[in-house]
C-alpha cells in the first residue's frame, strides 16, 4: 500500500503560499489529492482550433485562437485622450473580440500580431451584439523552439482546467507538473480482482494519463478507470448503508384483515390503479418483514402517491402502531391533513387545523376509537411549529397514548419531546428535502427502527436514482388514475406575438366564467427583500427583472382580469395568512391565484383548470411539469399557458416546447439532466453527490452505475466492513467524511 500521506500534504508546501491561498479560496484545492483530482474540463489541440462559436455568456472561459487582426484606436473621453487595443481570434468556426485598455495595451499590442496562437482565459461578455473578452490573460502558444508552458507537454493534446479570474488554466497546468510526481503514491481504492477483471488501468497512470496524455486513447483511458473509482466508492457507501439497515430488527405490520384498511377500501368511490395496487403490495411486502422498509415511492404528479401512501399507514394501524407523515412545509403538511382526512371520512376524527370548517360530509357523529378501534376509525392528528399552545399540547397528548393512529406534520415531529406510543412507519414526503440525519432522528422515536417510505412526485431517472437514492428500494407509479383530466400545455411567445397573451388573459376569463378557477405563477415576489441579487445573461439581453407576484396581480386586477376575485400567496407571508388564502380558493372564494412555486407541491384544488407562468424559461424543466400538474386534478381538462420572451431559436424556448410537448415526468427528467449541468441536477437532490462526482456523468454513465452498484453490493455482502480491502476503506473514509455534511445529511 502507498504512502497516503503524499497525497494529504497541504499544497502550500509544494506550491508556495500564494498559490496554495488562491487555489484553496477560488477552487476548493487544499491538498495534493484535491490538485490530482481537478481534472482538466477539455484538451486543446495544437494542430487544432477549439470552437468559438458557441461561447458561454458570463463565464469565464480559457479558449486557444489564432490572431486574425489587431487595431490599435486612439479615442478622447473626459479623462483625456486615450488608448484601445482591438484583437480579433478566430478558430475556424468563428470570431471573438478581444479588448484592451489604458496602460494595458502596450504588451499585447506587441504580442498579438496576426497570425499568432495563444492560449486566451477571461469571462464572457457582450458588447454591441457581440461577444468579447476584455482584457483576458493570455499565453502564446510558439512554435517547437519557443519557451512557454506549452513546451513541456510532450503530447499534442494542451489540458483547459476549470479556471477562475485569479488562476489561469496554464497556471493550474503549472501547479499539476509541480505534484505530478505524488500520483505514484495514489492508493488505488478498486479491489485487484474488480480492476483486473474489467481491464482498468491503475489509479496512478490514470492520474498521470488525465492531465497530460500523449494521445485521445489516454484520455479515454484515464476517464473510464477514474469514472470507475467515483461510481465505486460511492456505490459501495450506499451499499453498506443498504446492508445495515437490513440488520436493524423491526416488528412486522401485518393489517388484520376485517380492520380499517379494509373498510377505507370497501368505501373507495374508484377503483384503484393497476400501479396502486402493484406498488400497494410492495409495501405490504416489505411492512410484513421484521427488518426496516426503505423504500423510494416515486409517482408522476396526480399518480395518487398519497393514496398509496394512506392505505400503508392504515395497514400499520390495523397492526396496533402508528404512522407518521412529514411534509416539507407547514402548507404541504395542511394540505396532506385535509385530503387525508376527506378521503378518510367518518374513519378518522377531523380535529386540529380546520376547526372552524364544517364536519365532513358523513362526519363528526362517532367518537375515534383507541388504536386498532377499526369499527370507529382513528384519529389523524396534525403537529406543526405554528398551532397554538392548547392544540399542540392535545396532538402531543394524543401521540404518546396512542389515541392517534396517523400524525402529519413538518420537522417539529422531529423534536425531543414528540414521544410516540409505538411508531411503526414513517412516510417522508418531497424526500430531497430532508436529510438522513432527520429521518434517523425520526427513527429513533419508535421502540424499534420504524419502516420508511419515502415519496418524491420529481420524476427521477433510474441512474440518478441509484447515484442518489441508492440505499433506497424504488416503487413507481407511472400511470394517473382513471377520472384525471388531460392538460393542454402551449408556449405563449409574448414578445413575438403580443395577442397571444392577450388571448391568455381571455381564456382565463373564460374557465373563470365556466365555474372554474386559474393559478398565475411567477418567478419572484416584488417585494424590496427580493431584487434579483445576480442578473443572468437572459436579465441583461431583457433589461428587465423577472415578473413579480405584486405587481402581476396589481396589473391583472386593474386590466385584463378586472372584475375578477384575484388573490396573491407567496412565501413570506405569514402561515396564518397564506393558510386562510389557500382555504379561500380550495372553498372557491378566489378565482385567479397569483402565487410564486408555494404552490408547486402538493396543492390539490380540483376545481382549478387554468395555469399561466410567467417567465416561463426562468424554471427548470422539472419545476415547470411539477407547477403544471396543480391543474387538470377535476373532471375538466386543465390548460398550461408558459408565457416567454425569449427568441424563437433560443435554448430556452426549445426547453418550453420540450415541456410543451409530453406529460411525461420521467422523459421530461432526461430532457433536463441533457440540458443542464451535472451538478445542478445532483444538487437539486443532493449537493453532496456533486462535489464527489467530477468525471462521472449520470445519465451518459448509465452502463458504469449499474456495474458498480453490482459489484459494491457483491463486495458488502462478502465482507461488510472491508476489513481485505483496506485502501477502499481509506477511499470511502475520505469521501464519508468529506461528503458527511452535504451528502448524508442531505439524504
Amino acid at each position: 500500500m502507498g504512502d497516503v500521506s503524499a497525497l494529504d500534504e497541504p499544497l502550500k508546501k509544494q506550491l508556495g503560499a500564494a498559490t496554495a491561498k488562491v487555489m484553496a479560496e477560488h477552487l476548493d484545492l487544499h491538498t495534493v489529492g484535491d490538485l490530482l483530482h481537478h481534472y482538466p474540463r477539455r484538451y486543446a489541440e495544437r494542430g487544432e482550433l477549439t470552437t468559438l462559436a458557441d461561447l458561454p455568456l458570463d463565464e469565464h472561459v480559457t479558449v486557444v485562437a489564432r490572431v486574425a487582426d489587431a487595431r490599435l484606436l486612439t479615442f478622447n473621453s473626459a479623462k483625456g485622450r486615450g488608448q484601445r487595443l482591438e484583437v480579433t481570434i478566430t478558430d475556424g468556426s468563428g470570431r471573438l473580440q478581444l479588448v484592451f485598455f489604458g496602460k494595458g495595451v502596450h504588451k499585447p499590442h506587441k504580442d498579438l500580431l496576426p497570425g499568432t496562437r495563444a492560449m486566451f482565459a477571461g469571462k464572457v461578455s457582450v458588447f454591441n451584439r457581440k461577444t468579447q473578452l476584455a482584457h483576458p490573460a493570455y499565453e502564446l502558444l510558439r512554435g517547437e523552439d519557443g519557451e512557454t508552458a506549452v513546451d513541456s507537454w510532450a503530447g499534442a493534446l494542451i489540458p483547459i482546467y476549470p479556471a477562475t479570474t485569479k488562476l489561469e488554466s496554464w497556471k493550474i497546468a503549472k501547479a499539476v507538473d509541480a505534484v505530478l510526481p505524488s500520483a505514484a503514491d495514489a492508493v488505488d481504492p478498486l479491489p485487484p480482482r474488480l480492476r483486473e477483471g474489467r481491464g482498468l488501468t491503475a489509479l496512478p497512470d490514470a492520474l498521470r494519463k488525465i492531465h497530460r496524455p500523449r494521445t485521445k486513447a489516454d484520455v479515454a483511458e484515464a476517464r473510464d478507470r477514474l469514472k470507475w473509482d467515483e461510481a465505486f466508492v460511492l456505490q459501495v457507501a450506499l451499499a453498506r448503508r443498504r446492508y445495515a439497515d437490513t440488520q436493524l430488527p423491526a416488528v412486522a405490520r401485518k393489517a388484520a384483515p376485517g380492520g380499517l384498511l379494509d373498510a377505507f377500501d370497501a368505501r373507495l368511490p374508484f377503483t384503484l390503479t393497476e400501479g396502486q395496487e402493484k406498488v400497494s403490495r410492495e409495501i405490504f411486502d416489505d411492512l410484513a418483514t421484521e427488518h426496516p422498509m426503505h423504500r423510494l415511492l416515486q409517482g408522476e404528479v396526480g399518480s395518487g402517491k398519497t393514496m398509496v401512501a394512506l392505505r400503508a399507514m392504515l395497514a400499520v394501524v390495523d397492526a396496533g402502531g402508528q404512522a407518521a407523515m412529514l411534509a416539507p412545509t407547514e402548507v404541504l403538511a395542511q394540505q396532506h391533513h385535509r385530503s387525508i382526512t376527506e378521503m378518510m371520512g367518518d374513519l378518522a376524527e377531523n380535529w386540529g387545523l380546520w376547526r372552524e370548517a364544517p364536519p365532513q360530509k358523513g362526519g363528526g357523529g362517532r367518537r375515534a376509537g383507541m388504536l386498532g378501534g377499526s369499527d370507529q376509525g382513528t384519529k389523524v392528528v396534525l403537529l406543526t411549529g405554528s398551532m397554538g399552545a392548547a392544540a399542540r399540547r392535545q396532538a402531543l397528548l394524543d401521540l404518546v397514548t396512542g389515541e392517534a393512529g396517523i400524525v402529519i406534520g413538518t420537522h417539529a415531529l422531529i423534536e425531543d419531546k414528540v414521544q410516540f406510543h409505538d411508531l411503526g412507519l414513517v412516510v417522508v414526503d418531497e424526500q430531497h428535502r430532508f436529510g438522513v440525519e432527520q429521518r434517523d432522528a425520526l427513527r429513533g422515536k419508535g421502540k424499534q427502527p420504524p419502516h420508511l417510505l419515502v415519496m418524491t412526485a420529481t420524476p427521477i431517472p433510474r441512474t440518478v436514482a441509484m447515484t442518489v437514492f441508492g440505499d433506497l428500494e424504488t416503487s413507481v407509479l407511472d400511470q394517473l388514475p382513471a377520472g384525471r383530466s388531460p392538460i393542454a400545455s402551449h408556449v405563449v411567445p409574448a414578445a413575438d406575438k403580443p395577442h397571444f397573451l392577450a388571448r391568455a388573459w381571455e381564456r382565463v376569463r373564460e374557465e373563470v366564467e365556466n365555474g372554474h378557477q386559474a393559478y398565475v405563477v411567477c418567478p419572484r415576489i416584488g417585494d424590496d427583500e427580493d431584487q434579483p441579487k445576480k442578473k443572468s445573461p437572459e436579465d441583461d439581453a431583457e433589461k428587465r427583472p423577472p415578473l413579480a407576484v405584486l405587481e402581476v396581480a396589481d396589473q391583472l386586477a386593474k386590466g385584463p382580469l378586472a372584475g375578477l376575485r384575484v388573490e396573491v400567496l407567496h412565501g413570506r407571508m405569514a402561515p396564518d395568512d397564506k393558510d386562510a388564502v389557500m382555504r379561500r380558493f380550495a372553498d372557491g372564494e378566489a378565482d385567479v391565484l397569483v402565487a410564486t412555486t408555494v404552490i408547486e407541491v402538493g396543492v390539490n384544488v380540483p376545481n382549478a383548470t387554468a395555469m399561466v407562468i410567467m417567465d416561463a424559461d426562468r424554471f427548470g424543466v422539472s419545476q415547470l411539469h411539477q407547477l403544471r400538474g396543480r391543474v387538470g386534478r377535476g373532471s375538466a381538462p386543465g390548460l398550461c399557458l408558459l408565457v416567454t420572451d425569449m427568441p424563437e431559436a433560443s435554448p430556452a424556448r426549445q426547453r418550453l416546447a420540450a415541456v410543451a410537448s409530453t406529460l411525461d415526468g420521467f422523459e421530461l427528467s432526461r430532457i433536463d439532466l441533457e440540458q443542464r449541468r451535472e451538478g445542478d441536477v445532483l444538487g437539486q437532490a443532493q449537493s453532496g453527490a456533486r462535489s464527489s462526482l467530477r468525471m462521472l456523468a449520470v445519465i451518459e454513465d448509465e452502463e458504469i452505475i449499474a456495474a458498480a452498484r453490482e459489484e459494491a453490493a457483491a463486495v458488502v455482502a462478502a465482507d461488510p466492513d472491508l476489513e481485505h480491502l483496506p485502501e477502499l476503506r481509506t477511499a470511502l473514509d475520505a469521501l464519508v467524511d468529506k461528503e458527511r455534511e452535504e451528502f448524508l445529511e442531505k439524504g
